[in-house]
């Protein structure tokens, strides 16, 4: 049975855009959102998706949906500021957290932002990768 996974960030422009592309990607039912949503999907988030297969550029950034989270076998935190949030909510719901740096806080030229950006995409690409073995079991 396909386990439904939601990735939580604080903008859910890019790190958990990215993770719930990666988790697709692989089969997995999955869905993002942010504590705080950001008005886009970050451009570079796009980009280095792009690179690998996974296009990401219709998507959205989400409000976190109380009633969706309810719903989830997994909910995945992947930055400090959403899992201290998330540990808040009366959620009956196990949950995980990546601490992973927001590569669009990266200051520098355009390669430099676009390499931050690589750099954590590779990561959540392992970490998806790693999660579907491990609820495969």
């Amino acid at each position: 049975m396909t386990k439904r996974i939601l990735f939580v960030c604080t903008g859910n422009s890019a790190r958990s855009q990215m993770a719930e592309g990666f988790a697709k990607a692989l089969g997995m039912e999955a869905f993002s959102a942010g504590t705080h949503p950001k008005e886009a999907v970050h451009p570079l988030a796009i980009a280095v998706m792009a690179e690998k297969g996974i296009d990401i550029s219709q998507n959205y950034p989400k409000p976190l949906d109380l009633e969706l989270a309810k719903t989830v076998d997994l909910i995945v935190t992947v930055c400090s500021e959403a899992d201290e949030e998330c540990a808040q909510l009366p959620l009956p719901v196990p949950k995980i957290h990546w601490n992973l740096p927001d590569p669009a806080k990266v200051e520098g030229n355009e390669f430099e932002k676009l390499q931050a950006f690589r750099k954590i995409r590779d990561e959540i690409e392992r970490l998806v990768s790693q999660l579907n073995e491990d609820l495969k079991g």
